[in-house]
């Protein structure tokens, strides 16, 4: 490996470590309690995005699942062939989209306050069409992605999944979500080996 490869593998982690700590001080909290108190009540969850932002909420949904709370993720290919038909009034449909405007995710912001589904925008841009038509928006800060050509989705993928993380800590508190209850859905690996001993 070239010294220059090294040198910018370590810059990457500081970047994006840098990139996480940066949420405390724009954290919109009024926004964030928004989001949670909706996430801990809806009757289901629905999370959907495009590319690198897309594994995000994948995975967020799956966290979700694990805390018991009624989730799935929406790929926006499918939902443009049917797949919204899983939206109802009343459920929260998180949308995830640095630049608040991918084409793919347009048609379903539209069906999505056709139905009154409560939208929730995880976007740096807001004043896109998807931070306009949302009923809450959680604004990203991404000063740079980490690698050399500041073009991957790297720290602003990192950031939303840590967003996503610190909405999953606090969902758990205010559903006084236990161990037992996580044990009981676990069974599997070594962690449900732990859990159900």
């Amino acid at each position: 490996m070239k010294d220059n490869s090294l040198k910018l593998a370590k810059e990457s982690i500081v970047i994006e470590s840098k990139a996480i700590s940066d949420i405390i001080e724009y954290l919109d909290v009024e926004s964030f309690s928004k989001v949670v108190d909706v996430l801990s009540t809806c009757p289901k969850i629905i999370t959907c995005a495009s590319g690198s932002s897309g594994i995000a909420a994948k995975k967020f949904a799956h966290s979700l699942c694990c805390i018991e709370r009624n989730a799935q993720f929406l790929s926006p290919a499918e939902a443009l062939h049917g797949g919204m038909g899983c939206i109802k009034k009343g459920d929260a449909v998180v949308m995830v989209s640095r630049g608040g405007k991918t084409a793919e995710l347009l048609p379903i912001i539209e069906v999505c306050n056709k139905k009154k589904a409560i939208l929730i925008a995880i976007t740096e841009n807001i004043n896109s069409p998807l931070a306009q038509k949302a009923q809450v928006v959680v604004p990203l800060k991404i000063e740079r992605e980490s690698d050399k050509l500041n073009i991957m989705a790297t720290s602003s993928f990192i950031v939303s999944v840590a967003l996503f993380d610190a909405m999953l800590t606090a969902i758990m508190e205010e559903t006084d979500y236990q161990l037992e209850q996580f044990a009981l859905i676990h069974p599997g690996g070594a962690v449900g080996s732990q859990l159900n001993k």
